[in-house]
């Protein structure tokens, strides 16, 4: 089986494991569905959202990730409550009329959301835990360290990293979480995520291209009518949207590589320097520079040493 090493960019994203006999197309496809659902997980669980409501200040905005404000802060609030504050909230007559419905099993801790995104109502500690254990889990499943180690990434890792998620969230909240929360939108594939950095980053399956050496791997070909028939080998492939245009294509150098020659080349530069501001003569005691070795050797007087008398 060949390895195909996806990128998006100069990122690396996984390894996808197939066959060189296998149709380009459907090779796209599976590998675009792992994309976009390592895209969701990292959305839901790896905290660094980029979705940032239009109510919160960007001073404020925080860094966790959906499932782990769930665990802190609990629901989030309907859009029309979300933002605001208790006065506002009071003045406009405005209910959530899901906060008593959607509740943490074992009861909640009241901790208001700095941001104003959710209800503030704090699942228990240990079903804080059920939260965080999943997404260690989740996010281990389809962490981009698994190259290094050599490990592929297929389809169902993906699905089972989205179930454990989305199980952890069912035993926390039994009666299932308001329709307007992001998380249950996530699982649902009803997610909005237009306006947002989210948004560019996910690619539609009927755009999405495979790049390997400069060209366009076209569908209803072979995998090897692009990188040949050794089913022995890994190779690098970039994927791109439709429009994007040919990807950059691979350095020659690493950067480790590129380093040792930048270092190579300055240690040679120096050396010159020393070499060019010698005026040192000693060399000429040195036994190569000397004129007449040649003819002391012819005489076999080249190896002769003095040794003082008693």
């Amino acid at each position: 089986m060949v390895l195909l090493h996806i990128k998006r960019g100069e990122s690396s994203q996984f390894l996808y494991e197939t066959s060189v006999g296998f149709d380009v197309g459907k090779s796209t496809q599976e590998i675009v569905t792992i994309y976009n659902g390592c895209l969701k997980i990292r959305r839901i669980a790896a905290g660094n959202r980029r979705a940032i409501n239009y109510f919160t200040q960007v001073s404020n905005f925080s860094s966790l990730s959906e499932i782990e404000e769930l665990a802190n802060y609990g629901c989030m609030l309907p859009p029309e409550i979300m933002g605001l504050t208790d006065e506002q909230v009071e003045e406009l007559k405005l209910v959530d009329s899901y906060a008593e419905t959607c509740i943490p099993s074992g009861g909640f801790n009241q901790t208001k959301d700095p941001v104003g995104r959710r209800n503030g109502r704090q699942p228990l500690p240990n079903m804080q835990e059920i939260l965080r254990n999943s997404i260690k889990e989740a996010v281990a499943m389809v962490d981009k360290k698994l190259i290094d180690e050599n490990k592929i990434l297929t389809q169902k890792q993906v699905k089972e990293a989205l179930d454990l998620l989305r199980g952890a969230v069912t035993i926390v909240y039994p009666m299932n979480l308001p329709p307007h929360d992001s998380i249950r939108n996530e699982f649902q594939n009803t997610e909005d995520l237009s306006g947002t950095q989210a948004s560019l980053e996910v690619i539609e399956p009927a755009k999405a291209q495979l790049w390997f050496a400069g060209k366009q791997m076209l569908p209803n070909h072979r995998l090897a009518d692009f990188i040949g028939k050794n089913e022995k080998c890994k190779v690098i492939v970039k994927l791109q949207k439709s429009g994007e245009g040919a990807p950059a294509r691979e350095p020659v150098f690493t950067e480790a590589e590129r380093k040792q020659m930048m270092m190579h080349a300055y240690r040679r530069q120096e050396e010159l320097k020393r070499l060019e501001n010698d005026d040192d003569d000693n060399y000429l005691n040195s036994s190569w520079s000397n004129n007449k070795s040649l003819k002391s050797q012819m005489h076999g007087i080249d190896n002769i040493k003095f040794r003082a008398g008693k």
